[in-house]
């Protein structure tokens, strides 16, 4: 299937962008004048993916997130948050609600859960030493519909 619309983003894994990161994600799915659920949906999926990167994927090094964000017909919206951090050595185990790798306790280990809340699909694929890419998907309600 060919996507109808695409943007691109690449920043870099600073906590600061992750704001900015929810915001352009948020920004293009307004063009097809989505529900106000569903942007708040998104924004606090792709909140949890780009916070994962940072935190998680690049740990306390600073690499690049890259955003690609997709419109399909029928209002599919595609999101993919990459890094090419550290990666995950069992995706299955960190997908489970309340694990996290955190050490000091400031991570609660929902962010995947969270996710797969507020979107219809996660899928996840990560190599360790390579990186992980994080493809979240929701079928919005578009006008007309």
């Amino acid at each position: 299937m060919k996507a109808l619309n695409s943007v691109k983003a690449v920043f870099p894994s600073r906590s600061v962008n992750e704001g900015f990161a929810r915001s352009v994600v948020a920004a293009f799915a307004s063009t097809v004048d989505p529900t106000v659920d569903e942007l708040c949906d998104i924004r606090m999926a792709v909140s949890e993916a780009v916070t994962n990167a940072i935190v998680h994927g690049y740990r306390d090094t600073l690499g690049m997130v890259y955003i690609t964000v997709s419109l399909y017909p029928g209002g599919l919206l595609r999101i993919k948050v990459q890094d090419k951090g550290c990666g995950i050595p069992d995706v299955q185990k960190a997908m489970e609600p309340l694990y996290t790798t955190c050490q000091t306790g400031e991570r609660a280990g929902l962010g995947f859960a969270v996710m797969e809340e507020m979107m219809d699909r996660v899928r996840v694929k990560s190599q360790v030493g390579k990186g992980t890419t994080v493809t979240l998907d929701k079928k919005l309600t578009t006008r007309g519909e």
